[in-house]
């Protein structure tokens, strides 16, 4: 009887043996090999290099437009071409044009391509938000991902794991972008670094799936090589009419190993805001002061889900954005964006005075759509707020969940939302 945390099953399964532990070095086989606008054609000419002419299976290689779309300049629209040639050329299924795409994040796992049990590689450092669905899911460079592509297989370092176990009840207007942040203000941006971070407890098995996907893309946040929720009911509702392929359920041994546990009682937690330059500078929204922004962010590949816009609109219905202040919004995806129209999100946003987008990773990289000048102030929903991550090396970024930015949006400064509802 080997006992085993769920990343750990997961990597054994895939590299053909019985049992890993951490430090070992695997060669696992994987499902999916997912990259971007950006990172694809960093990757084409290594792949040819290697002298292969043929992928090892284009029908588990993801290609997604998102980072620099719609074409912001020639650079950006060459790159583009580039995925898009190399996608023709290879008979890729899953490429996704623009108009039919989305942040790549929240477009896999709605599409349905990612699922538990998986192990997917993604040229992108938030590719551990689909541990939300139990896959180990790991960022990896472009160099790493031509070998993917040819190999169908790469080699791992099994991490270490920490269980964090969230108590309490979830109070009002506190959702996953919360949990995290109060975790990395706990154990900082080298906290988890190339460990698990497996999120469970009673808050967790009540947890809707969008704030799981948040917790899991913000792992990265703290160093971690991945976040992984284990499986249930929920995750189980979720893939129902989405998945593409069969799964299966990973749950971690009652006695496996974990390098540390962590333990948190959230009943009275308090809406959060991460100051610059730190995803770990975590104060209460309430008491970091009379801030005033420029610039709200609502959107990102954490929190730019359908549920995210359904609270966000809760608070800027039949209100105004304040003046001098922009609003951003930019859903993750074309079928988000469908659905902040047919439910009248799009409308409300409109009417406070916001600016819709569409679905891109543009702001939250500094690429377009939102960048920052000199000195200016952005509260985001996005991930980082390292000096220089969304415009001027001068400006400075908060980070907060939705109802944080849509009463920071109305008020003209960081807010709690308690302060308008």
């Amino acid at each position: 009887m080997f006992n085993m945390t769920i990343t750990e099953k997961i990597l054994a399964a895939h590299s053909g043996v019985r049992r890993v532990k951490p430090g070992d070095l695997v060669f696992a086989k994987l499902d999916l090999a997912m990259s971007t606008d950006i990172t694809t054609p960093m990757a084409i000419p290594i792949f040819e290099k290697m002298g292969v002419n043929h992928l090892f299976d284009p029908n588990r290689i993801v290609l997604v437009n998102d980072h620099l779309v719609p074409a912001k300049d020639i650079a950006s629209a060459e790159l583009s071409r580039a995925m898009r040639q190399f996608a023709k050329k290879h008979k890729i299924k899953y490429y996704f044009e623009v108009g039919r795409s989305g942040i790549c994040h929240q477009l896999l796992p709605e599409e349905g391509l990612v699922v538990p049990g998986d192990l997917v590689v993604g040229a992108d450092s938030h590719t551990c938000t689909y541990g939300a669905l139990g896959a180990v899911a790991v960022g990896i460079g472009s160099t790493d991902l031509a070998a993917s592509w040819a190999l169908g297989e790469n080699w791992f370092r099994v991490p270490k794991t920490i269980k964090v176990i969230y108590k309490g009840r979830l109070p009002k207007w506190i959702g996953g972008k919360d949990l995290i942040l109060h975790t990395l203000g706990d154990i900082g941006v080298e906290g988890a670094r190339y460990q698990t971070l497996e999120f469970s407890g009673e808050v967790i098995s009540k947890l809707p799936m969008s704030d799981r996907f948040t917790l899991c893309n913000m792992a990265a946040e703290a160093g971690a090589k991945n976040g992984i929720i284990e499986p249930d009911e929920i995750t189980l509702q979720y893939l129902k009419g989405r998945a593409k392929k069969r799964y299966r359920f990973f749950q971690s041994d009652p006695d496996a190993p974990y390098s540390n546990l962590l333990e948190y009682d959230i009943s009275h937690l308090e809406p959060l805001v991460a100051l610059p330059p730190l995803p770990s500078d975590v104060r209460k929204a309430r008491e970091v002061g009379r801030i005033t922004i420029d610039q709200v962010f609502l959107g990102s590949c954490t929190n730019g889900r359908i549920e995210d816009f359904r609270i966000a609109a809760q608070i800027l219905k039949k209100r105004k954005v304040a003046k001098g202040m922009r609003l951003i919004v930019i859903p993750a995806s074309q079928t988000v964006f469908k659905k902040m129209v047919s439910e009248g999100l799009a409308a409300h946003f409109i009417a406070a005075g916001a600016l819709i987008g569409p679905p891109t990773c543009g702001p939250c990289i500094g690429g377009h759509m939102g960048v920052m000048a000199s000195g200016e102030k952005v509260l985001s929903t996005s991930n980082r707020n390292f000096v220089g991550r969304m415009g001027d090396p001068t400006s400075k970024i908060y980070l907060s969940g939705p109802a944080v930015a849509a009463a920071s949006a109305i008020l003209g400064r960081v807010a709690d939302p308690r302060e308008v509802i």
